[in-house]
């Protein structure tokens, strides 16, 4: 498939070793684009992925969409189960439904789904990291079907009083592919045993499960006043690799919220004070001269 658009990312699946247990969909994927990302993955006739509602960027006809209530890895949890499900969707503030999208075409054919804001792409193999993924609450985006959705609690009860973010996280299971979006540019950290790691709480994207997560103060009372930074960061104690984002979705939409208070203060424009057309000083003046 040609694209003026440059491709950062397209790894051999076969290359990616054999499944574990055979449960998800095996796809090949391709991310597109810089700033605003997004992922195409390729289908073989009956194979399917899954998605959050509102994600899809295009499909072939040939791609059937359904949407399942709960948990699209488990269709016989009967009516308790896919509540349950539903229910620790909800927590995380996803949807309660997610799309499942199945060739039901002839040779290979693409869906592709695009990032919700400026930011970072990533691809995981559930299965060449034991199996599980911690990630932010908001930053799943797609996954082979197989890939089982759940929450993530933070044990310490101190997380779950200051923890903002960090608190309610969600989990990824499975042996596929899943893809999850950080905000900005993501960096990755190898933690060794013991080395600890202060950050903010809505910084940290993803974490394999080994990785420890607390809250601590952020300095002293002056700096957790007027530091600008909170008043609790997130300290990460390893083992294990953590996947850090440098514009939390938090950070991006009080920005934009500032920013369109300012806005609506000044008329939609910081210059607009004394600049008025028909009922400003630039009125009054024009009618002044006409005498």
């Amino acid at each position: 498939m040609s694209s003026a658009v440059p491709s950062i990312l397209r790894p051999s699946v076969a290359s990616a070793g054999p499944m574990k247990s055979g449960i998800a969909d095996e796809i090949d994927y391709e991310i597109k684009g810089h700033e605003m990302q997004f992922v195409e993955i390729e289908l073989d006739p009956g194979e399917s992925a899954i998605a959050e509602a509102g994600m899809m960027m295009f499909k072939p006809a040939c791609i059937r969409m359904d949407t399942v209530f709960g948990d699209a890895s488990k269709p016989d949890a009967g009516i308790f189960g896919r509540l349950a499900a539903a229910g620790k969707r909800l927590i995380t503030g996803s949807s309660l439904f997610i799309t499942v999208y199945t060739h039901e075409g002839q040779g290979k054919a693409r869906v592709a789904f695009a990032a919700p804001y400026p930011g970072t792409i990533m691809p995981f193999k559930l299965s060449s990291m034991g199996g599980t993924l911690i990630a932010q609450k908001d930053a799943f985006l797609c996954a082979a079907k197989g890939v089982s959705i759940g929450v993530h609690f933070q044990q310490k009860i101190g997380v779950g009083i200051f923890g903002g973010q960090g608190f309610v996280m969600q989990k990824l299971e499975g042996d596929g592919w899943v893809f999850i979006h950080g905000g900005g540019t993501v960096v990755e950290r190898m933690l060794a045993d013991g080395e600890e790691l202060d950050c903010d709480t809505g910084s940290v994207a993803a974490m394999e499960p080994s990785v420890g997560f607390d809250i601590v103060r952020a300095g002293s009372i002056k700096s957790m006043v007027f530091g600008g930074e909170g008043f609790f960061f997130a300290r990460l104690k390893g083992p294990g690799k953590v996947w850090l984002q440098s514009l939390p979705f938090s950070r991006f939409a009080s920005r934009m919220m500032a920013t369109a208070a300012v806005s609506s203060a000044t008329g939609g424009s910081g210059f607009s004070w004394g600049f008025g057309g028909g009922s400003g000083g630039g009125g009054d003046s024009s009618g002044g001269d006409s005498e």
